[in-house]
C-alpha cells in the first residue's frame, strides 16, 4: 500500500466525531463513528419518567432513575427534553399548532365560535393514542401544585394564540379573547371526560357535547 492509500471504515458508536490511528508508517485507517440509533427513544423516556413519577413522586424521581429505567443515558434525555418537567408537556406545542392551523384554515365563512369547535373537534388526532398514558399523566401532574401550575400556564398560552388565530381572521380582540377562554373550557371538559371514558369514546363527540351543554348554561 503507498503512502497515499486510506481506508475509511465505518463504526457505529456513541460519538459523531472522526478519529484516527496509524497502522503502520505509511497505512493510515480512519474510523468515522456514528450516532447509534436507539428505536423510539423518546418514548421509552416518557414511559420510564411516568412510571417513576407515579411510582415515587414528581420531585424524588430523577434523571438518572428516569434513564436507567429506559436503558438509554442522560445524553439521549436531553437530545429530547430541556428538564424532567418537559417529560409532561411536550406535547404541548403539537397540539397549540395543530388547533392554530385548524383555527386559519377554517372556511373564510365561518362565525368566530363555529372556526374554533370545528378545530378543537380535531384534537384527538394528536392526543396519545395510549389513553391510559394521558390518565397517568393527568395523575401525576394532579398530586404536584408546581406542575398543575405549569398545565395551567400551557392552557392560557393556548387560549392566546387561539385569540390571534381569530383576530387574523378579522375578528375583534375582545371577541377573539372571548371565544379562545371559552374554547379552552370546553376542551377542559372534553379532555377531562375523554380520560373518564371507555377507549371508544370520539373527543369530536366529547367536544359536541360540551359545547352544547356550554351553550344551554348561558342560555342560547
Amino acid at each position: 500500500m503507498s503512502a497515499t492509500d486510506i481506508r475509511v471504515a465505518p463504526h457505529v458508536s456513541h460519538c459523531h466525531q472522526a478519529c484516527c490511528h496509524a497502522t503502520t508508517g505509511t497505512d493510515i485507517t480512519y474510523t468515522r463513528r456514528v450516532a447509534r440509533w436507539t428505536p423510539n427513544a423518546r418514548g421509552r423516556l416518557e414511559t420510564a419518567a411516568l412510571e417513576l413519577y407515579d411510582e415515587h413522586g414528581y420531585d424524588q424521581a430523577t434523571v438518572t432513575q428516569i434513564t436507567e429505567r429506559a436503558g438509554l443515558t442522560e445524553r439521549t434525555f436531553f437530545r429530547h427534553f430541556a428538564d424532567k418537567r418537559e417529560v409532561l408537556f411536550g406535547g404541548s406545542q403539537l397540539l397549540q399548532d395543530h388547533l392554530v392551523e385548524r383555527v386559519t384554515d377554517a372556511p373564510p365563512s365561518a362565525a368566530p365560535w363555529e372556526a374554533m369547535t370545528a378545530a378543537l373537534s380535531t384534537a384527538g388526532d394528536v392526543l396519545p393514542a395510549d389513553r391510559e398514558y394521558s390518565r397517568l399523566r393527568q395523575r401525576v401532574i394532579a398530586a404536584h401544585p408546581g406542575l398543575m401550575e405549569r398545565e395551567l400556564i400551557k392552557l392560557a398560552t393556548l387560549s392566546e394564540a387561539l385569540a390571534d388565530a381569530l383576530q387574523r381572521r378579522g375578528i375583534a380582540a375582545r371577541t377573539a379573547h372571548l371565544a379562545a377562554d371559552t374554547a379552552i373550557a370546553v376542551f377542559k371538559a372534553a379532555f377531562t371526560r375523554w380520560l373518564e371514558t371507555p377507549e371508544q369514546s370520539d373527543f369530536a363527540t366529547l367536544v359536541r357535547e360540551a359545547s352544547e351543554e356550554q351553550r344551554v348554561i348561558v342560555g342560547g
